[in-house]
């Protein structure tokens, strides 16, 4: 059984899906704070497979150890916390709760249970402005915003929780951009509000939800100017998750810290596409003129950004499988069937 917190989100739902392809049961533990419960009951209509649903919040110690006790789970996939870097800004306090405080409480939690697994949702935020590309997971960590500090510091905490029990089977995974949908058109990214993604902000531009896309910079040290990114089908990214667990069960015990019991590894396709790339690839498989104007940089933001994915195909026999406009055309099945996402 895996306990998958989280479970009804972008990633989270999607992870399910695989999980219950794959023959795993789950539980999902899930406040639906920033995510619809619609998403599981698709999941269980791709699968036709059955979910376990228990709703709660990450930072209720006790709820937590309720539902890992009635899950009788053996591994937890952790997926809950906020991830918007602008509102991580304007709300840092609000971050650390729920993202740093929430993960604690589930570690404690499964040392109260005597769960010993868990693989870990973390991001590339953490490497900050890239000191070199493609990025390798010993690039140094200097996350610039609390978003990213909170992925940092959890990620600090599953190292000391590995250190003081090497029993402990713990993989740090570390998204670039998960972008696309299933091939169903059934579930994909629904965000609330303004998206604070370029995939999302421009599915709903072609579809009709808002005017144009903001281009925030044409000025970069890129092919054409504009931002350049390490996007990933969420398909691809649910599998890493698949892949992790198997190779947490695989490890020796006797093996050290850095060789295994405590793995990170990069979740990425090695490919930077710029924003103009993935506005002009989604044009083509929808059929629809994207407008956009050009806005002034946004703080913060950084020319390019790309993973080194070698250690996930070494350790995790992972590789992505899908190109961008496999993912354009994915996003744009889930986007043209749902244009109000979950909520029709």
């Amino acid at each position: 059984m895996i306990f998958v917190t989280g479970g009804a989100g972008y990633i989270g739902s999607h992870t399910c899906v695989e999980l219950l392809n794959a023959g795993y049961d789950v539980t999902v533990f899930d406040n639906f704070s920033n995510s619809s419960p619609e998403a599981l009951v698709r999941v269980q209509r791709i699968t036709g497979r059955k979910l376990q649903i228990i709703q709660g919040d990450c930072r209720d110690r006790s709820a937590l150890i309720a539902a890992l006790q009635q899950s009788r789970a053996n591994a937890v996939i952790h997926f809950a916390g906020l991830k918007a870097v602008g509102e991580s800004v304007s709300k840092p306090l609000n971050y650390y709760d729920h993202n740093v405080v929430g993960a604690l409480r589930l570690l404690e939690a499964m040392q109260t249970c005597h769960v010993q697994t868990i693989v870990f949702s973390s991001s590339a935020t953490v490497y900050g402005d890239p000191v070199y590309l493609p990025i390798t997971e010993d690039h140094p960590l200097s996350p610039t915003n609390p978003y990213g500090r909170s992925k940092w510091m959890i990620e600090e905490i599953l190292r000391d929780a590995y250190r003081s029990d090497s029993l402990m089977r713990i993989c740090i995974l570390r998204y670039f951009n998960p972008v696309g949908a299933h091939d169903s058109g059934l579930i994909g990214e629904d965000p609330q509000g303004i998206p604070n993604n370029l995939m999302p902000f421009i599915a709903q531009v072609a579809v009709g939800r808002r005017e144009h896309l903001n281009i925030w910079g044409n000025d970069y040290s890129t092919h054409d100017g504009t931002g350049v990114r390490d996007y990933i089908h969420v398909v691809d990214l649910a599998i890493g998750h698949i892949r992790a667990l198997a190779a947490l069960k695989n490890i020796n015990s006797a093996q050290n810290d850095q060789s295994s019991g405590c793995m990170t590894v990069n979740l990425g396709t090695g490919q930077g596409y710029s924003v103009m790339d993935v506005l002009r690839a989604y044009e083509k498989v929808s059929g629809c003129r994207i407008p956009y104007q050009i806005a002034p940089r946004r703080s913060g933001d950084i020319a390019a950004c790309y993973a080194d994915p070698q250690l996930a195909s070494q350790v995790l026999g992972w590789k992505a499988r899908f190109d961008l406009e496999a993912m354009c055309r994915d996003s744009w099945r889930w986007q043209s069937g749902n244009p109000s996402g979950y909520q029709q």
